[in-house]
């Protein structure tokens, strides 16, 4: 069994990108399987005096999680142009570490729009040595209220879509 975790950038209850992790999830083809990390509104903010010994519950919940994942999912809203700073934090507490070291990652967008922050996140990604899959996955929620979310979601095509992507996804981590 293929282990993914998927991490939404977003805090918003009402999120696209929370609900396309969801979806992933729920979606994920057989022999992968989908966990939603839900612990980013919960990190402290990154500290470098904060790491070891002294390196706070939270954040080695989501180093342990990263680390033990075969791959990891990250479906990011864009903020001002740039990655929402929660996400960014997250990432922080993960750059000293291992976890990031040659981890497959893909991303999954929520909105057609969110072009300067999926640079930046791919940007940050390689440079804390991710593996990042160039393919990846896009389904346009942006503006949409979450009925309407979850019928997009719902729609046969974007189902085969999210299993084609984790499909592919898998495919990419055993061949790495």
């Amino acid at each position: 069994m293929l282990n993914l975790l998927a991490i939404s950038g977003s805090l918003r209850a009402a999120s696209t990108n929370s609900a396309l992790v969801a979806a992933l999830a729920r979606n994920a083809p057989a022999g992968c399987r989908v966990t939603v990390y839900d612990g980013l509104g919960r990190l402290p903010i990154f500290n470098p005096d904060d790491e070891d010994e002294r390196t706070p519950r939270e954040a080695t919940e989501l180093i342990d999680a990263v680390t033990s994942a075969d791959g990891i999912i990250v479906s990011c809203p864009e903020y001002a142009h740039g990655v929402p700073g929660g996400l960014k934090n997250a990432l922080d507490w993960l750059v000293s570490r291992d976890a990031a070291v040659a981890k497959p990652a893909m991303l999954a967008h929520a909105s057609p729009r969110s072009l300067f922050a999926r640079a930046a996140l791919a940007e940050i990604m390689r440079t804390m040595s991710f593996a990042l899959y160039q393919g990846g996955l896009e389904i346009a929620l942006l503006g949409k209220k979450p009925p309407e979310v979850e019928v997009i979601l719902a729609e046969p095509g974007n189902v085969l879509a999210m299993r084609d992507a984790l499909t592919a996804f898998a495919d990419f981590i055993g061949s790495h």
